[in-house]
C-alpha cells in the first residue's frame, strides 16, 4: 500500500487554526479560568502541531492534558479522529479507550453540575465511537482509493505495453513478409544480369531484354527496400510472402462460408493482381475483418465490399451484426488484433477505421494504390 503523502502546509494551518479555535472557544466558556488552563491551551496547539506528523502520539499528549483542564477535549477529540483517519484501526482504538478514560477522570477533577456520571460516561462513549467510526470509514475509502488509482496506472502501463507488443509484433511479420519479395526481385536481377555475364555474344535484343529486366528488377527492388525501411526504423530483419491476387481474396472468402459465415461480396478490382505490398496489407485487413466477424457475430450475414484501381486507392468495407448484449462478456480474444492491424495500415500508408452504431460493427480501410 502506498505510503500517505506528506503534509502540505494548508494541511498544517487547517489542522492547527481548527484545534486553535476550538481551543479558544473551550478556554472563554470557562467561568474561571485560571493559569493551568491557558497553559493547556498553549499545550494543545503544541499537540494540535505533532499530531499532523505524528497523529497518535499528538492525540495521546492532548488526551493527557484533558485529565487536567477542559480546555484540551477539542485537542484530544482531534487527535482521535485524526487516529482513526490516518492510522490503523486498532491503535486508533486504544486511542479513543484513552480518550474516554481521561475524560472521565476530568469528570473527576471538574465535575459538570449539569450533568450525572452516567450520562457524562455515556456522552463520552458516544461521541468517541462516532469519531472512530467516521475516522475509520474515511482511511478505508483513502486506501481503497489509492488502491484503485494504483490498478488503474498498473492497468494502463500494461495495456500499453501489450499495444506496444502488439505493434513490434506486426512490423516484424510484415519484415518477414517484405524479405520474400525482395529475395525474389533481386535473384531475378542475379539471374539476369549473370546471363549478360556469361552469354556476351547473345542477340542484341536479347542483351536488351535482360537489361530491361535487371533495370526493372532494381528498380522494384529499391522500392520494396524503401519501403522496408521506412516500416524499420531498426535493425530487424525485413521480409513478405509474393502477389495476392482477386483469386485469394475469394479464397479467403470462401473460407468463411465454409465455416458457416454468410458473406455477402461486391469485388470491383481494375487488376486481377495487385502490388504485392498492397496485396498482403489487404489480405490481412480482410482476414481480420471476417475472423472478427466469425468471433463476434457468428452464422450471422456479413458484408464486404472491395474496390480500387491504381493510381488511386483500395477501398475496403465490411459491416457485420454487433452481438447480443449477453453473448459480450463469453467472446474469446485479446482484443489486440485491430491495433496490430491499425499499425500496418498506417505503416502503408493508409487509414483503418472501425466504429460501431446502429447494431453493426464497421471496418474500413483506404489503401493507397501506386501506378
Amino acid at each position: 500500500m502506498t505510503e500517505p503523502r506528506r503534509p502540505r502546509p494548508a494541511d498544517v494551518t487547517a489542522l492547527v487554526g481548527v484545534v486553535a479555535v476550538l481551543t479558544a472557544l473551550s478556554l472563554w466558556g470557562r467561568t474561571d479560568p485560571g493559569p493551568l488552563d491557558f497553559a493547556v491551551a498553549a499545550l494543545c496547539l503544541g499537540a494540535a502541531f505533532v499530531q499532523v506528523w505524528r497523529p497518535v502520539a499528538g492525540a495521546l499528549g492532548a488526551t493527557v492534558l484533558a485529565v487536567l483542564s477542559p480546555v484540551a477535549t477539542p485537542a484530544a477529540t482531534v487527535g482521535a479522529l485524526q487516529s482513526a483517519w490516518r492510522g490503523r484501526f486498532r491503535t486508533a482504538a486504544l486511542v479513543a479507550v484513552a480518550g474516554i478514560a481521561a475524560h472521565l477522570l476530568q469528570w473527576i477533577r471538574h465535575p459538570n453540575p449539569a450533568l450525572g456520571f452516567g450520562w457524562w460516561t455515556l456522552l463520552v462513549v458516544v461521541s468517541y465511537g462516532a469519531l472512530l467510526g467516521w475516522g475509520a470509514l474515511a482511511n478505508a475509502r483513502r486506501r481503497l482509493l489509492i488502491s484503485l488509482h494504483e490498478r488503474a496506472e498498473r492497468a494502463e502501463a500494461e495495456q500499453g505495453r501489450r499495444v506496444a507488443e502488439a505493434r513490434a509484433a506486426e512490423r516484424r511479420a510484415l519484415a518477414r513478409d517484405m524479405h520474400d519479395v525482395l529475395a525474389n526481385r533481386l535473384s531475378l536481377v542475379a539471374t539476369h544480369a549473370g546471363a549478360l555475364e556469361f552469354r556476351p555474344d547473345a542477340p542484341p535484343e536479347k542483351v536488351a531484354m535482360a537489361a530491361g529486366v535487371v533495370r526493372a528488377g532494381v528498380h522494384q527492388a529499391l522500392e520494396e527496400l524503401r519501403q522496408v525501411i521506412g516500416l524499420l526504423r531498426e535493425d530487424d530483419e525485413t521480409a513478405a510472402g509474393g502477389p495476392v491476387t482477386a483469386a485469394d481474396f475469394a479464397r479467403l472468402i470462401d473460407e468463411s462460408r465454409a465455416a458457416g459465415q454468410p458473406v455477402d461480396v461486391s469485388i470491383d478490382l481494375a487488376v486481377a493482381v495487385l502490388p504485392p505490398a498492397l496485396g498482403r496489407t489487404a489480405y490481412r485487413v480482410l482476414q481480420e475483418g471476417l475472423t472478427n466477424a466469425r468471433k463476434h457475430a457468428a452464422g450471422r450475414p456479413v458484408e464486404l465490399a472491395l474496390s480500387g484501381e491504381p493510381g488511386a486507392e483500395l477501398a475496403i468495407d465490411l459491416t457485420n451484426p454487433l452481438p447480443a448484449q449477453d453473448d459480450t462478456a463469453t467472446v474469446p480474444g485479446s482484443g489486440l488484433g485491430l491495433v496490430g492491424l491499425t499499425e500496418r495500415v498506417r505503416l502503408a500508408g493508409g487509414r483503418l477505421d472501425h466504429v460501431r452504431g446502429d447494431g453493426r460493427f464497421r471496418l474500413r480501410a483506404r489503401l493507397p494504390w501506386p501506378t
